[in-house]
């Protein structure tokens, strides 16, 4: 790649595109494995989901807007619960949270997983069991876990020696015993962006497995009697497709079940892999179903249990991504069209990094398409740009869209559920887009669009 001033996003001058991407034989083809189930063209080129016109949609919500799928939502939910029926399925929050989703999601029979207070909020707010909720965080506050705990929430993560002797202060203090599992470092490098892998050595999550601070962390909790250890979490990375990282994990962790019970005579009940289920963005991507991985994960664990002389644990795994990515799309209008050069055209739209700060930010890869009309017109690599003053703010970096592409059409780019709109910010003062749910040809705001009153409010002069 060459170099580029603008940074790396832009190293790769030309029109070529990445070696992956392929001209198509008709632009305005929908990939099923990118987009919500209930999406495909209509009669009249346009896109259409859940039998309303995205036309329709823009013209009641404005852009940008981000589109949920509600019954591929539940769809992939119930997907999950069939192929894990006795283990739990805890739902990612940090990928998308608000009370409509969990809602969703406690109906369908999903745990959910926080990191936060403002997490753990909106989840009793809208009703979540709290003893289906399970709290992680490398550095829980002292007002977290009290929230947590007064909450009754079903198991907190611990990740730190300073985390453990709050808990237990604050379990003394209410004379309660609160269930924790130990998040373990367990040193697989699972093959995905280095900021988003989370089980090397180097790292900030966890007790570290070949140091010995997870021994030692396991031996305290169980020696001062507090807190009740259920047992281990590992969790190795995000957008992972591989399942032998995996593999690797429970060996190790599941080692470590052995030198608990063989140090204390006590066998941990619980066991949670993590997940962190890749999707497809792109045509390259080829995530494994969900039946497919339950059969994998648990001939893993079957086979490490045996070898250790350990009882199966009970299995907790979260799928991350798997549930709400693909049941999102962004729709936007297109501004301006700007070939520089014949170098590239420029596709400028009216959302950008403050919408999806993941292709800046992890440099990765997505699709979209001419989602107003269909086009004749021949395919034309383009790259989909924001509307921010950064030349970084990249929503597309590569994709053929139709050559006579203009301003006042809607491109929508899919995959968009996680991580985008709870990362998106209010960079140069830009409001946060809303969310709207659509299922049966009916569509209702579940996240209101921000207004300027919205960002002066906190501006108190």
């Amino acid at each position: 790649m060459r170099a580029h001033e603008a940074g790396a996003l832009h190293g790769d001058i030309g029109n070529r595109g990445p070696a992956w991407l392929r001209t198509p034989a008709d632009v305005n083809a929908l990939m099923p494995q990118l987009w919500p189930r209930n999406t495909a063209r209509g009669a009249d080129g346009d896109l259409v989901v859940a039998g309303l016109r995205v036309r329709d949609l823009a013209a009641e919500f404005g852009t940008p807007v981000y589109v949920l799928d509600e019954d591929d939502l539940r769809s992939r939910c119930r997907d999950f619960r069939t192929a894990f029926p006795t283990e739990d399925v805890y739902y990612a929050g940090k990928a998308f949270l608000c009370r409509a989703v969990v809602r969703m999601i406690a109906e369908e029979g999903l745990f959910l997983d926080v990191c936060s207070g403002g997490e753990l909020a909106v989840a009793l707010a809208a009703g979540m069991p709290p003893e289906r909720i399970g709290f992680h965080g490398n550095n829980k506050s002292e007002a977290e876990l009290r929230r947590a705990l007064d909450a009754g929430v079903g198991r907190i993560i611990v990740d730190s020696f300073a985390e453990i002797d709050r808990l237990t202060a604050l379990a003394r203090e209410r004379e309660i015993r609160p269930r924790v599992l130990i998040r373990v470092t367990v040193g697989v490098e699972a093959h995905t962006h280095e900021f988003i892998a989370t089980a090397h050595e180097d790292q900030k999550f966890g007790f570290s497995l070949a140091g010995g601070a997870a021994i030692a962390a396991a031996l305290r909790i169980l020696d001062e009697g507090v807190l009740e250890l259920r047992g281990l979490h590992s969790h190795i990375g995000s957008q992972i497709f591989d399942t032998s990282g995996f593999e690797v994990s429970a060996r190790r962790v599941l080692a470590l079940q052995a030198q608990i019970r063989d140090a204390r005579g006590v066998q941990l009940p619980e066991l949670d892999l993590g997940g962190g289920f890749g999707i497809a963005y792109t045509s390259q991507d080829d995530p494994a179903a969900p039946h497919d991985l339950a059969k994998r994960l648990r001939k893993i664990v079957d086979s490490e249990c045996a070898a250790e002389q350990l009882a199966v644990p009970h299995l907790s795994i979260e799928p991350g991504r798997a549930i709400v990515g693909p049941a999102v799309f962004t729709l936007y209008e297109v501004g301006t069209v700007k070939d520089v050069d014949g170098i590239r055209t420029y596709v400028s739209v009216d959302g950008g990094m403050s919408d999806n700060i993941r292709t800046a930010l992890y440099d990765a890869s997505y699709s979209a398409t001419l989602a107003s009309r269909s086009s004749t017109a021949e395919p034309m690599l383009a790259r989909v740009v924001g509307k921010h003053c950064e030349s970084g703010d990249i929503v597309v970096k590569d994709e053929f869209l139709p050559a006579d592409v203009q301003p006042g059409d809607l491109v929508a780019v899919p995959g968009t559920g996680a991580y985008c709109r709870s990362m998106a910010s209010n960079y140069n003062h830009v409001p946060r887009p809303p969310v709207v749910a659509v299922r049966d040809g009916q569509a209702r705001l579940i996240v209101r669009r921000e207004t300027e009153a919205d960002l002066l409010a906190l501006d108190v002069g």
